[in-house]
């Protein structure tokens, strides 16, 4: 690995000093030099070349062009370190067994490591503190923003592997557009999505609702879930604007267990939703806001039997939330200078319980009474965030927070880099940063491991990278050499739940995008990952090969990626997986308004399991009919 990374970065050196004796003018008809501006590292919109982290965006046309319902599978092909289980055509589940977990540079959303953010807010579930991977749907969002390192000086704990940030649809044209999009296919898959888009003067709204059911491709494997978003926004006046939207999602979901060990009426029902209300400011010199939001959830899970056992009796139960306010305001008090000043508040709730399957009242038997908790915790923090442009070439970054648990104590939470842009197409970043995670409920007080004297785990993250625009920005290429050095790591030992984990974490990602034409365009990323201690789900390389083509009403989109050492169980069963998957989509446009596409995955006919005892479905077809109006 050290070889190949030698290698590599002797070649992106010598390309460097190439571009710059060729580099086109800064702005294109690609748009690939037009500065990226991002919201989710700051609080504010800016320039992604001021920024010492990097930041993957991808906008609704690239989450949209393979009509997928869920932003997951896209955001595992086009972001380098990404990796999100599966375990089926459709549908990612809760509870043993479940699919849907990103596991990022080594880090887990299953263990609250890796933050999901909608608008900035935190999306998770209150007990577990993890996310709930079948919510995100592309219905409600605009783009996506990924920061792959610690993002908790900002958004505290649960982003100490960084975050994604789901940035919903807004209409900025006065005007009334509409979407209907309806496909079927292989394993009794249907899925259908609307949307509907209104602005007038200043007021505009977002509505739109999804459905998605699947057999897949085992017995007891089913999988339906529909969902609506809603949101209303108004401009005020040329300096306030207003918006409060709110996104309610229920599925029904069957585990089958593993082939080795099936179950029966492994069964769940889920509602999760999100609102909020969101005031904001703009004037000359200075900029903020003042959200307010609640992630809510509902579950009900029964745990199934083995075949040949007994089925349970009782429902596990839990309901959550994870409710805050969080303001801030960005400020330029002299030529160059951006100081962001926020404070954030989150009450997490947790309740968990069971219940009768007949009568529908509590289970209050000793061992269900152990394996049930009641929790309200509370989060409070401060942060300040600076960042100094001296001149063209150089931008200086420092912050700090100071976050209090109610439970786990207080955490200060440094972050700072540099960024050098060198040439006027390309720019070098590093930066060091500390990452957190409280204990949930669920370390603390649930189940016979809890431990309610556990600390905040933490990290910090070294990062280095380089990225240049070529070629009059049609060729773009990035490589982020990355080391995480993670302690205090939650480990269940001798059946409790205590601070003694620690690992090293080091690796390389490579980007590179081309516009071969008006017609042609590839992408591809690669990642290579080194764990002193082998996580479930982390592997070693991942890599995405990509090819767009487009000619007159016709569009083909083609993907390829490849994935080696991931590890399906580690320890004295290590297990590793490897596998190739190719994907391919095409659409015709019919009409000015009608979309006729076809999708088909998994085209190779490749075995393989990314969950263990969970073999994932050879190839499927999709088709279906896309309406605008």
């Amino acid at each position: 690995m050290n070889r190949n990374v030698t290698l590599v970065a002797g070649l992106l050196a010598a390309t460097m000093w190439v571009a710059d004796l060729h580099a086109g003018p800064t702005d294109s008809i690609y748009g690939g030099n037009l500065n990226e501006i991002v919201v989710t590292g700051t609080r504010g919109s800016v320039d992604a070349r001021h920024l010492p982290m990097t930041v993957t965006t991808l906008s609704r046309g690239m989450l949209t062009k393979e009509n997928r319902l869920s932003v997951l599978p896209t955001l595992m092909e086009q972001v380098p370190g990404l990796m999100i289980t599966s375990r089926g055509m459709m549908g990612y589940g809760v509870s043993t067994g479940a699919a849907g977990g990103m596991m990022m540079r080594g880090l887990s959303s299953g263990t609250g490591q890796v933050m999901v953010l909608i608008d900035g807010h935190p999306q998770y579930q209150g007990i577990f503190g993890h996310s709930i991977a079948d919510s995100y749907q592309t219905m409600a969002v605009e783009r996506v923003e990924v920061v792959r390192s610690p993002a908790s000086l900002l958004y505290g704990s649960n982003a100490m592997g960084g975050v994604v940030n789901l940035i919903t649809r807004k209409n900025y044209v006065d005007g009334v557009s509409t979407e209907v999009n309806v496909g079927a296919g292989s394993w009794g898959t249907v899925q259908a999505e609307a949307s509907n888009q209104v602005r007038s003067g200043k007021f505009n709204s977002t509505v739109a609702a999804q459905y998605g059911r699947s057999d897949n491709h085992r017995r007891n494997m089913g999988f339906e879930q529909y969902g609506g978003y809603v949101k209303l926004g108004y401009d005020i006046n040329d300096n306030f604007d207003i918006y409060a939207d709110i996104n309610v999602t229920h599925f029904n979901a069957s585990n089958p267990g593993s082939v080795t060990q099936p179950k029966l009426e492994n069964d769940q029902w889920i509602t999760r939703g999100a609102a909020s209300l969101v005031l904001s400011n703009h004037f000359d010199g200075t900029s903020g806001a003042i959200h307010v939001y609640d992630n809510f959830g509902r579950h009900k899970i029964n745990d199934g039997y083995n075949v040949g056992g007994t089925p349970q009796t009782d429902f596990f139960r839990s309901n959550d939330a994870v409710a805050g306010v969080s303001i801030y305001q960005n400020i330029s008090p002299f030529e160059g200078n951006t100081t962001t000043v926020g404070f954030d508040y989150q009450h997490i709730y947790g309740r968990a319980y069971y219940t009768d399957r007949v009568t529908n009242q509590r289970v209050t038997t000793a061992q269900r009474l152990m394996q049930s908790c009641h929790a309200h915790e509370n989060e409070v923090a401060g942060y300040i965030d600076i960042r100094q442009d001296i001149a063209d070439i150089l931008t200086l970054d420092a912050g700090i927070r100071y976050d209090h648990h109610s439970k786990a104590g207080g955490q200060w939470v440094p972050a700072a880099g540099i960024v050098v842009r060198p040439i006027s197409t390309g720019e070098a970043k590093f930066a060091v940063s500390k990452g957190f995670r409280n204990p949930t409920p669920k370390d603390m007080f649930l189940y016979k491991p809890a431990n309610d004297e556990l600390e905040a785990e933490s990290m910090v993250n070294y990062e280095l990278s380089w990225k240049q625009r070529l070629m009059d920005g049609r060729l773009h290429y990035g490589i982020n050499f990355f080391l995480n050095d993670g302690k205090n790591i939650i480990q269940t030992i001798n059946m409790k739940n205590v601070n003694s984990g620690e690992f090293v974490n080091r690796g390389v990602e490579l980007e590179l995008s081309y516009i071969v034409s008006d017609h042609l365009a590839f992408n591809t990323n690669h990642s290579y990952l080194h764990m002193n201690n082998p996580l479930v789900a982390a592997p070693e390389y991942k890599g995405f090969l990509g090819a767009n083509y487009n000619l007159d009403k016709w569009t083909a989109n083609a993907g390829l990626q490849y994935v080696a050492g991931l590890y399906t169980s580690v320890g004295a069963t290590e297990t590793k997986e490897n596998f190739c998957l190719l994907n391919l989509s095409l659409s015709y446009q019919l009409t000015d308004n009608l979309n006729l596409w076809a999708r088909g995955e998994n085209l190779l006919a490749q075995e393989y399991e990314i969950n263990l005892g969970y073999p994932m479905p050879r190839a499927t077809f999709l088709g279906g009919v896309k309406v605008n109006f």
